[in-house]
């Protein structure tokens, strides 16, 4: 069975991995050099047409970054650190952020936080006091995820731009494997995109469920599930001009990929690892003494771009680049939280294929100090900023 994944694995790298193509020349400046963050993985401008850039530090605190990017003091919007708590910290915390798209008006906004005791994942509503900072006090619980283990919760947050509705990305629950069969239950959120209105409520829940959501008329199927078959997404996007669903998914052994999201779509996991078979399903189905039923009628979405643990190890996902960099222009940025590598993906639309994928910072670069990406965002005018894991925020420029 191994040497069949091995050839596999072989085989499909030949027609699906997309080199890197030359450098472009581009340079990665520190803004805020005067500053200190814990952390930080979320970089959001809110729309209110503020241009105000809130940072989400995983330790827990949600800053207001000003304008000056020579500053050393910054003001603290919402402090979590009593209000989440954590086993591991690596990838427990303050997980995600987003406004809601009429904010100026309403003042509402939503976290992603991990809790224990149980174990979960909670996504919150909260609201603007008088004195322009987050009342924490003002909590709407909206949803509780079980999470059976410290690892794989993602928690990534977006509000599409066309149907208003709110994404909330979650991990496969934990551990290696896939070894709680959650990602391709029906019945479990995690390993899942869910989609859910906060502008209703639907019997029994603190939440609307959309009536297009593809699951909603399956009796045994949770109603908020837009996708599944993801193991650790992380980095989510959706294009406001072409309304595309970006999704990096992090991966086991292997190879990390970049999905684009469809409603109803199964993106594998842990039957697959990106492209490939994943070899270990097999043996973890004989230990836990399971048989796999009705695979054949499974219908997997192949990511549009992967790319081999020589390269990586975790991927982060990024934006759709439409800033002042001409080379950049319509390029998914993306990059790799062990390697420190970043890249520039073009994804032709109509050919429904990567048409370039072009390296922005290459093993040499890298040599010369490592970044390690959490977060790729875009700033108030569109333009890139990279948050290191390290505690510095970089921009891209020409």
């Amino acid at each position: 069975m191994i040497a069949r994944i091995t050839s596999l694995v072989t085989l499909f790298a030949v027609f699906s991995f997309v080199a890197p193509s030359d450098a472009v020349d581009v340079k990665f400046t520190q803004i805020y050099p005067n500053l200190e963050f814990s952390r930080p993985l979320a970089l959001i401008v809110p729309p209110d047409g503020s241009g105000r850039r809130f940072l989400v530090e995983q330790t827990g605190l949600i800053r207001v970054l000003p304008s000056d990017e020579s500053t050393s003091d910054t003001d603290v919007f919402a402090d979590f650190t009593n209000h989440m708590s954590v086993e591991k910290d690596f990838e427990e915390g303050l997980l995600g952020l987003a406004f809601h798209p009429r904010f100026a008006d309403n003042g509402k906004f939503y976290v992603s936080y991990s809790a224990q005791g149980p174990k979960r994942l909670v996504l919150s509503e909260f609201s603007v006091g008088d004195n322009g900072k987050a009342n924490l006090k003002s909590e709407r619980i909206l949803m509780k995820i079980q999470q059976p283990e410290w690892n794989h919760n993602s928690g990534n947050i977006v509000f599409g731009p066309k149907d208003g509705f709110l994404y909330l990305s979650v991990g496969d629950g934990g551990l290696r494997d896939g070894v709680h069969l959650l990602a391709q239950r029906l019945q479990a959120w995690n390993g899942k995109v869910l989609r859910i209105d906060v502008d209703s409520k639907s019997p029994g829940r603190e939440y609307g469920l959309p009536e297009d959501n593809p699951f909603i008329d399956n009796p045994i199927a949770s109603p908020e599930i837009y996708a599944l078959g993801l193991r650790n997404p992380w980095g989510s996007w959706i294009d406001p001009e072409t309304g595309l669903f970006w999704l990096a998914d992090v991966g086991q052994d292997f190879h990390e990929e970049v999905n684009l999201i469809e409603r109803g779509g199964n993106y594998g996991w842990n039957y697959r690892e990106a492209m490939h078979e994943f070899a270990g399903r097999v043996p973890l189905m004989q230990t836990l003494k399971r048989k796999d039923k009705g695979i054949e009628k499974l219908q997997f979405i192949d990511p549009i771009h992967e790319y081999p643990r020589t390269d990586g190890i975790s991927i982060t996902g990024g934006f759709v680049y439409r800033g002042k960099i001409d080379a950049l222009k319509n390029h998914y940025i993306y990059g790799d939280w062990g390697t420190g590598r970043i890249w520039g993906l073009e994804y032709d639309t109509a050919a429904k294929k990567v048409s370039e994928n072009i390296a922005l910072r290459t093993p040499e670069q890298v040599a010369e100090g490592l970044i390690k990406p959490t977060g790729i965002y875009p700033d108030e005018n569109g333009e890139a900023i990279i948050l290191g894991w390290q505690g510095k925020l970089y921009r891209i420029t020409e």
